[in-house]
């Protein structure tokens, strides 16, 4: 039986910053049945990923070990790895945050934050210490929202953001958001990791280069560190000081409302995959199941849970070639929960192409275990 689970209506706002102080009640929020959002305010410097952005670093510069540890020490390793973006064209101005993630100029931020200037317009990049350089767009996934700068005539006394496996948080980790939040350059503030893997659509869709629309979809950490407009593209870091994710959106209350508490990252995982693809091709390939899918009660084991329920399998396609049918239910992936169609959506998009993944499904009743290659979405 399908059963359609009653969406949650929220105001949600991604975090870019225009580029001239405004207060709240000027950023664009949208209402959707996810959680995450667009909001505009004032630009943020932030940290960024390692040196390389394919493998983490393995020793950490600084530790602070709880929520009660060395913060200072923590912001201070930081601070040279982020970055304060302003985008200008002849439309008007934006503002958002980067991270530094390589000695040759290269800086993550957020598609939606330089998404104005990839038609003309000049986007500059503010480091730690005030010096400004203009940036060139070196590639933009609007899928992930995700893009990486390159500086112009980028210094030789860059510092990149060590980076850290997002697979290895826990909830309750304590974690850093580092930016310029409503243009209050080199902000930091700390809480904890409220929740993994959660699902978030942010902002409305926007056409791809096909003329598809192509909506934003994460599988976010949540976290109770306060991100607020300026903060988009900037960095969420660990007590070790080392990048776990990219801060992208936070949930509001209404289009007037700051933050409440609760902000979502794009994880370091899927930052790596999407950037080392960028810097590679200047093109992103995103992983693709196959399957047309909604949201469905199953009963395993008497019972009954929500799951992603496969409303129609595409003919040759990665879920066709494993024999997923019409009516299955899937529970989970690689042993990750999946309680949604878009729970199903955020894992994949977080994964390679060609990466094999295990899902459990219900089928009849049954619970059993299909194994699946990823394609490449077409």
């Amino acid at each position: 039986m399908r059963i359609t689970r009653p969406s949650t209506i929220r105001t949600i706002r991604r975090v870019r910053g225009t580029a001239a102080p405004v207060v709240l009640a000027s950023c664009v929020a949208l209402a959707l049945a996810g959680c995450t959002g667009a909001d505009t305010g004032p630009a943020a410097p932030d940290a960024s990923p390692a040196s390389s952005a394919s493998e983490p670093a393995s020793e950490p510069a600084a530790v602070a070990a709880s929520a009660g540890g060395d913060w200072s020490a923590t912001a201070a390793q930081v601070a040279p790895s982020v970055v304060s973006i302003s985008v200008r064209t002849s439309q008007g101005g934006g503002a958002g945050s980067g991270v530094i993630i390589d000695e040759q100029g290269h800086v993550v931020t957020n598609h939606h934050v330089i998404a104005g200037a990839t038609e003309g317009g000049q986007i500059l990049v503010t480091l730690a210490d005030e010096r400004v350089f203009e940036a060139s767009v070196l590639g933009s996934d609007q899928a992930s929202d995700l893009a990486v700068l390159e500086i112009a005539d980028a210094p030789a006394d860059l510092t990149p953001i060590e980076v850290a496996d997002s697979d290895e948080l826990v909830v309750g980790e304590p974690v850093m958001a580092v930016g310029n939040p409503l243009g209050l350059s080199g902000t930091v503030t700390t809480g904890i990791v409220s929740a993994l893997d959660r699902p978030v659509t942010a902002g409305s869709a926007e056409p791809s280069a096909s003329g598809a629309q192509e909506p934003v979809v994460t599988n976010a950490i949540q976290t109770s560190a306060a991100i607020n407009p300026g903060n988009s593209g900037g960095a969420l870091v660990d007590a070790n000081g080392q990048l776990v994710g990219i801060n992208s959106s936070i949930a509001a209350l209404g289009p007037e409302s700051g933050n409440i508490g609760i902000g979502f990252a794009i994880t370091s995982r899927q930052m790596r995959s999407v950037v080392d693809q960028i810097l590679e091709t200047g093109t992103v390939q995103h992983a693709y199941l196959g399957v047309g899918v909604g949201d469905v009660i199953v009963e395993v084991d008497g019972a009954q849970r929500w799951a992603a329920g496969v409303a129609n399998v595409a003919p040759d396609g990665p879920a066709a070639q494993a024999d997923l049918q019409e009516g299955d239910g899937i529970l989970a992936i690689d042993d990750e929960a999946v309680d949604s169609a878009l729970s199903l959506i955020a894992q994949i998009r977080e994964r390679p192409v060609g990466t094999e993944v295990t899902l459990d499904i219900v089928r009849d009743g049954e619970a059993q275990e299909v194994t699946v290659t990823l394609a490449a979405r077409p």
